[in-house]
């Protein structure tokens, strides 16, 4: 058993049969961040003395015959954004690099009392920021692929780290594609839910008790290296949990078996006005291809009519609202409060176009981000694609217009670009039909190869 790139789900069940302990599936786990670390820069923040004690408690349980939680004994790490108790929470910004919360999040609470062995935090870009991973914190992460490379943002460190095999999971913030960029850039999955299908309770790092202002198109979710290990901690994170009210108490089921001649899905190569790099717009119609050969009835997307571009600029009108709203001085002409209704009144419409598309077909293949993971460069500078400059704020444009809807959404890995790069495509399916999006990645998995382990690790 190759333990650092065995499954969440395989080493839980390891760990339950007593093949494994969890100090073993640590100590493995530890001597990979030790061998691979220093050069990726991809765990940032290692409780390496109290993770080995809870591992040790978590062995005691098993032999007394303790009830065991879905993770038991699996040890795991966290994008440094969640709040976490006795561990600190920076996001990479110099005035929370001492930030301690006083108790864990609900999400971090889940993941403990469902057996997971926290061992540490993975690197973001500031204050969530950025589609790179770099901060006067703790640096800048590599891409395990090319170290030249940047492994995405703000999640980067979490995808490197699953990618590496220092984690066999994490889970990331995504307001802006921030978990399906980097998962893409990294050839590793990633799921966005739906809107308001996981807490953002304690998200991120409040040392003063503000009210949260975080409170549209951003979503918690799962990087792993397996569709069956993001539907394990999808249904462990997900659902109500009396901390954050805007959670919609709609069943969260586990992934169902999809057979794939029983699925209808759309094909989009590119969106209009969104450049895509021609590799990545290739790999969406090949593998479209290869469904179409095993039975899926394939179309091209007829995608809503709406304006993309539009959409894009609202999204980002509406978080700096958010982030307007919660500067503890009030700037010096605020936004209407008509704007406000007015934004959410535009971002209804496109919702709605959305869920019409989708009344139509299972799930939408279309491109993650416009480019593979680019060279290490400062924040706006143009990015080729394919020769030609584009803008870097356009980066999580595929990505980010299903923030802005609210659609559930994936990364799926698919193969390597010409530079050897990994190429991730997303999968968008109905409101609230994580599960069954995640049986449809699942049934495709033998057609697009999945996780590929990178050179060297």
């Amino acid at each position: 058993m190759d333990l650092v790139f065995s499954s969440t789900v395989d080493l839980a069940a390891a760990i339950a049969a007593r093949k494994l302990s969890a100090v073993e599936a640590l100590d493995a786990h530890l001597a990979q961040i030790d061998r691979h670390n220093e050069k990726v820069n991809a765990v940032v923040i290692l409780d390496r003395e109290g993770a080995r004690e809870r591992a040790k408690q978590a062995d005691t349980a098993q032999a007394s015959g303790a009830a065991l939680g879905p993770l038991h004994g699996v040890p795991f790490t966290l994008k440094d954004t969640h709040e976490t108790a006795g561990m600190k929470t920076t996001v990479g910004f110099p005035p929370f690099a001492d930030y301690v919360a006083k108790t864990d999040s609900p999400v971090v609470a889940r993941l403990k009392a469902a057996g997971g062995i926290l061992i540490g935090k993975t690197n973001v870009a500031t204050m969530l920021g950025d589609w790179q991973s770099d901060n006067p914190l703790f640096g800048r992460t590599g891409n395990p692929w090319k170290l030249d490379r940047t492994a995405g943002g703000s999640s980067g460190g979490a995808a490197a780290a699953a990618a590496t095999g220092m984690t066999p999971f994490d889970v990331g913030t995504d307001m802006q594609a921030s978990i399906r960029l980097p998962a893409a850039f990294c050839g590793v999955y990633g799921l966005k839910p739906t809107e308001h299908r996981v807490s953002l309770a304690g998200a991120f790092p409040d040392p003063g008790g503000a009210a949260r202002s975080v409170r549209l198109m951003s979503c918690l979710g799962p990087l792993a290296r397996s569709v069956d290990d993001l539907a394990l901690i999808y249904k462990i994170i997900a659902g109500p949990d009396g901390a954050d009210t805007d959670l919609t108490p709609v069943p969260v089921d586990s992934m169902p078996k999809v057979d794939l001649k029983t699925l209808r899905i759309t094909v989009a190569p590119s969106f209009p006005g969104l450049p895509a790099a021609g590799d990545i717009s290739a790999a969406v119609e090949s593998l479209a291809m290869r469904l179409q050969s095993a039975g899926v009835i394939v179309e091209d997307a007829k995608l809503p009519e709406i304006d993309l571009h539009d959409d894009l600029e609202q999204g980002s009108t509406l978080i700096g609202m958010m982030l307007d709203a919660a500067e503890p001085e009030p700037p010096e002409n605020p936004t209407p409060v008509s704007r406000w209704f007015e934004a959410l009144a535009r971002r209804d419409r496109s919702i709605l176009a959305w869920d019409r598309f989708f009344e139509t077909c299972d799930a939408l293949l279309c491109p993650v981000a416009m480019t593979t993971a680019f060279a290490h460069c400062e924040p706006g500078t143009p990015i080729a694609v394919d020769g030609k400059e584009q803008s870097y704020w356009m980066l999580p444009a595929y990505g980010a217009v299903f923030n802005y809807s609210g659609h559930p959404a994936l990364t799926i890995p698919c193969g390597h670009d010409r530079d050897g790069l990994p190429l991730g495509l997303q999968l968008v399916g109905r409101r609230w039909s994580e599960a069954r999006l995640l049986g449809i990645a699942k049934a495709m998995e033998l057609l697009t190869g999945g996780f590929k382990r990178p050179p060297g690790y």
